[in-house]
């Protein structure tokens, strides 16, 4: 029996790693819903709190953010002097939400979540329509990648900052990484390209998980045969995403993003409901 669970658990660990690479969200969105699904199903795993899942769940993405960045870094798609910025705000919010995670039942959990990812999907289908919301640039930024494309860019400073916080509160709350609203900030907001907008998501991403784990270890929320389990598969998963990331168009890197997280936010709306 342990060894099925050790097998799964390695699988849930290389999609979660490899989606949250592809579409830059860092692999919450999938490794908190399913460990605890399986935890309600007494699946071998024991019983978890969302405060665990969430611990656990975003020391796994420092791993998977880790791989992503060194494979995204090679190929030149990191604005680390933005990304580093949209960190220091992240960084606060963080903590901030690391804390409010006690708040939250199972399913309230799941529904909030859901509804949280549904937004962002519609959010994203109203860029896909044409229809932009773009606020004045007050810091410009060009980039030149691995394959010698060049991308200028520019972000309002201010709402930057201010929006970077809350994305942290969120990801402390929900251990998702962040990358399910930073990146639609970098794309629909500002004129961040799709590939620099992931690539420097799970640059941020890296640096703010690592920030709410020590939050998160130090309540004692992290269950350490989980991360065992899992890191293997999240490490892989990571690299692996980089790599098909290179290879997709942009137009196809977003429909690809706003189609998971869409998929995701029906199946824990449906198990957050289920569990009522």
């Amino acid at each position: 029996m342990m060894w099925m669970i050790g097998i799964l658990l390695f699988l849930i660990g290389l999609i979660a790693g490899t989606v949250g690479s592809l579409a830059g969200l860092g692999g919450g969105v999938i490794i908190v819903p399913s460990i605890l699904f399986l935890s309600e199903v007494s699946y071998g795993i024991g019983d978890l709190t969302p405060a665990v899942a969430v611990g656990t769940s975003l020391f796994l993405i420092i791993l998977t953010a880790l791989a992503s960045t060194v494979s995204f870094s090679k190929q030149k798609r990191v604005d680390y002097k933005s990304g580093w910025i949209f960190f220091l705000a992240c960084a606060p919010g963080t903590i901030v939400g690391a804390y409010l995670t006690k708040l939250f039942e199972v399913d309230t959990y799941l529904i909030l979540f859901g509804l949280l990812m549904v937004f962002v999907s519609i959010v994203l289908s109203i860029k896909e329509r044409g229809m932009k919301f773009r606020l004045k640039a007050t810091v410009k930024r060009v980039l030149q990648d691995g394959s010698g494309n060049t991308y200028e860019y520019g972000y309002h400073q201010v709402f930057a900052i201010v929006f970077s916080f809350i994305v942290g509160m969120i990801s402390g709350m929900f251990g998702i990484g962040g990358g399910s609203l930073l990146v639609p900030m970098m794309v629909l907001l500002f004129t961040f390209p799709p590939h620099v907008a992931t690539a420097t998501s799970m640059f941020v991403i890296l640096l703010s998980a690592g920030v709410g784990s020590v939050a998160h270890i130090v309540q004692g929320n992290v269950d350490w045969m989980l991360v065992a389990f899992l890191a293997p598969g999240s490490w892989l998963g990571g690299k692996l995403g980089a790599w098909i990331s290179a290879r997709l168009s942009s137009k196809a890197l977003l429909n690809f993003f706003r189609i998971v997280i869409l998929l995701l936010a029906v199946r824990m709306i449906a198990d957050g409901l289920h569990l009522i």
